[in-house]
Order: C-alpha cells, then sequence, then structure tokens
C-alpha cells in the first residue's frame, strides 16, 4: 500500500475512537513524537497515549492534503473547532516506523476545555 492510502486509513480509524486499531497501523518498534511531548517508543506505548486521549477528549482529524515522497506520507490537518497540524510518516512494509506531529497543545487544550499547564 502506497503511504499517502495508509495514512487516509489512519485518519479514518482515527476519527473513530478505537484506539486497538490504530494501533495496528504501527510497527512493534515504532516512535510516535508529538512535539509538544516526549517521543514514546513502541506500539503499547503508542496504544496506550491513543486509548488516553481519545478517553479525555474528542479528537477529529479532516484532511486537508496529504503529500507523499518515496516512504514518507506528510498529511496537514485541521478539526472542526479550528485546530490545525501536520504530521509526518514513515511507512516500511505497510507499518508506520516514525511519526513526528505539530501542533499547538494550549489551543487543543483551551477548545477541549481541558486544565492549562501551570508551569
Amino acid at each position: 500500500m502506497q503511504p499517502r492510502e495508509l495514512v487516509k486509513k489512519w485518519v479514518e480509524t482515527f476519527n473513530t475512537g478505537d484506539a486497538d486499531a490504530l494501533a495496528g497501523f504501527y510497527a512493534e518498534d515504532a516512535v510516535n513524537h508529538q512535539v509538544v511531548n516526549e517521543p514514546l517508543h513502541g506500539k503499547k506505548a503508542i496504544h496506550n497515549m491513543f486509548r488516553e486521549e481519545f478517553a479525555r477528549a474528542e479528537m477529529v482529524c479532516i484532511i486537508e492534503h496529504i503529500f507523499q515522497d518515496g516512504e514518507w506520507a506528510i498529511l496537514e490537518w485541521k478539526d472542526p473547532k479550528g485546530l490545525r497540524g501536520c504530521g509526518f510518516f514513515h511507512i516500511l512494509n505497510d507499518k508506520i516506523v516514525f511519526q513526528r506531529g505539530y501542533w499547538d497543545m494550549l489551543s487543543f487544550l483551551r477548545q477541549q476545555g481541558l486544565p492549562l499547564p501551570t508551569e
């Protein structure tokens, strides 16, 4: 499967809020680095992050653009509340081996009505 197509399917699954199904897109030793957080190493850690995040917030990803360059796909996204971001996905053998995401955590927390950091 081409990286662009895999990311489209990832978005569809993300929008279901199913952390188990979403974890299936990742290699066992995958790394997910949302730059507002420390990198997560391994499929289990990534699964736990999605499970926790889906439980605390309503998250929806609307595709604006998906670009592909070889083994990489780049997702430009927005959500219904106006948050925007982008993600970079390195895909090998139809599995995400590395993901990096850029988005504004402060805006996300405010939009979701979640506590703001105190530091």
